[in-house]
């Protein structure tokens, strides 16, 4: 039997996001929820009915025909055509996790009774993802303020019986999706089609996406450079406690706890070192890897206050008698933490790079390329140069999108996030990350073979043997591409326990 979520004013976080998408729950309304719903519901229907006062996206135009007045009988045209008009969708579909993760994070923001939509809209938005109808939604189009406009219009579109929905691994339209559940198209009532477009769903579910899999990958970038600490015969004084109390961010302090334990019990650590430093990319660990766990606690928090908020406009405040016309869309929170993460992740692919390339070097006893009969065998000479150009093409998704802006709408919206580019651009360079990682992730399991009999200690045998059942030492040449490929299998495969996930 499949558990239920409730959806409620209790802070929406990561882990739990995790658990919803993961374990298939389903959603449902608390009487909260419901309760705040209605209540502004109610509320905007009296308001319009006794005022001929103008009410933006309401009663009005759009953007810059926010001036012109729209007759009541006109009303709920007007709405279903702010989200026809809107689906400008270009590009790549985006993957269907992150469009759950939308259906999610709209619901949860129009729970909270400041968006004066109808209990119809939202129960169909949960009907779609109680029952995985995954909206087709475009990668381009939207500017990251005024809302995410045209990737929310897509998202939206089959509740009215229009665009197309993934059913059961098949594209349907929109038509056929309510078909198939004997379900009416909506019929939007004033200010509805304005709550669903306007909000930051589309930017802060790639943000939630990304941020757990980096969590993910921030453990994992600490665990196989553990691996290649070893496989390249590295010293552990720099990982001592004592050097990180005298300079104690958090993160950096985490990452020498954790490389100390992941080592603890290694023979080949604990044998006496002909080298007295090791170079940068093995000791300064802690204060790189370090360094972006910092970052990801940041964002995290960011996105953490942006998914427990409303972020359509205006907003509808029942107790107070107030529609208030705000900005609550505008992304800029969103753009300028995502482009900091992008940063942060390519950071980790950076250092995870230059440790490859030690490790391909021939030094410290190890055969040049990682591999027996050099010359004849090309061995682990390309599997770098990969990782370096995937290395340069994140230096290059790392310009920041949030420093750009550009004028829309006549005008009216004159300065925008671009967090939407900050949001696709993010999850290129976090599956960049993961492809790196198991780059010096193949390396390292490589460079011990080499140093048996000695053993490393029993964490990182335990990761490296579950390696080699996926992807065996490489004893003459092959095709490495596949080997890249099973590679980030594994990685992408790897499980680990929410306790550590979460705790960097």
């Amino acid at each position: 039997m499949k558990q239920t979520h409730y959806i409620s004013k209790d802070i929406l976080d990561l882990p739990k996001i995790q658990q919803i998408i993961t374990q298939s729950y389903q959603l449902d309304l608390s009487e909260e929820a419901k309760s705040a719903i209605n209540k502004a519901r109610k509320y905007l229907d009296e308001k319009l009915a006794e005022s001929e006062r103008p009410f933006y996206g309401i009663n009005t135009g759009f953007g810059s025909l926010c001036n012109v007045k729209i007759s009541k009988e006109r009303l709920a045209q007007l709405q279903e055509n702010l989200v026809v008009s809107h689906a400008c969708g270009t590009g790549a579909i985006i993957d269907s996790k992150i469009v759950k993760i939308m259906l999610l994070l709209k619901i949860q923001s129009l729970s909270y009774g400041h968006s004066g939509v109808s209990m119809a809209t939202v129960e169909r938005l949960i009907f779609f993802f109680n029952n995985d109808i995954l909206p087709v939604v475009y990668e381009q189009g939207s500017l990251g303020a005024s809302g995410d406009l045209s990737p929310l219009a897509h998202l939206c579109l089959p509740l009215l019986g229009k665009g197309e929905a993934w059913y059961k691994g098949e594209r349907l339209t929109g038509e056929e999706i309510l078909k198939k559940h004997n379900l009416e198209p909506l019929v939007l009532q004033s200010k509805e089609g304005l709550a669903l477009l306007n909000g930051t769903q589309f930017m802060s579910a790639h943000a939630v996406y990304a941020l757990i899999k980096t969590y993910k990958l921030s453990y994992m970038a600490d665990a196989i450079s553990a691996a290649s600490l070893d496989g390249f015969d590295c010293n552990l004084s720099p990982f001592n406690e004592l050097v990180h109390y005298v300079r104690p961010h958090r993160g950096q302090i985490k990452t020498a706890e954790r490389m100390l334990d992941f080592l603890d019990g290694s023979e080949i650590a604990q044998q006496t070192k002909e080298n007295v430093q090791d170079p940068y990319s093995f000791r300064c660990i802690p204060q790189v890897h370090g360094a972006s766990k910092d970052t990801l606690r940041f964002v995290h928090k960011t996105v953490k206050t942006e998914i427990n908020s409303v972020t359509d406009n205006p907003n509808i405040f029942v107790e107070e008698d107030e529609i208030i016309s705000g900005g609550n869309f505008h992304g800029q929170p969103l753009a300028l933490g995502m482009d900091y993460l992008a940063i942060a992740c390519a950071e980790l692919a950076n250092i995870s790079e230059r440790r490859i390339y030690q490790l391909v070097s021939g030094l410290r006893q190890l055969p040049m390329f990682l591999v027996n009969d050099p010359g004849l065998n090309n061995g682990f000479m390309i599997p770098q140069y990969t990782a370096a150009s995937i290395v340069s093409q994140n230096k290059q998704l790392c310009t920041p999108a949030s420093i750009d802006s550009i004028v829309s709408s006549n005008g009216q919206e004159d300065h925008v996030s671009m967090g939407a580019n900050s949001a696709t651009k993010l999850i290129k360079v976090v599956d960049n990350l993961a492809t790196v990682l198991a780059i010096e992730l193949f390396n390292a399991s490589q460079a011990l073979y080499f140093r048996a009999p000695l053993k490393s200690s029993p964490f990182v045998e335990q990761l490296i043997t579950a390696f080699r059942t996926e992807v065996p030492v490489v004893k003459q040449d092959k095709v490495m591409a596949n080997e890249i490929h099973k590679a980030v299998d594994f990685i992408n495969q790897f499980t680990i326990d929410e306790e550590l996930l979460f705790c960097s």
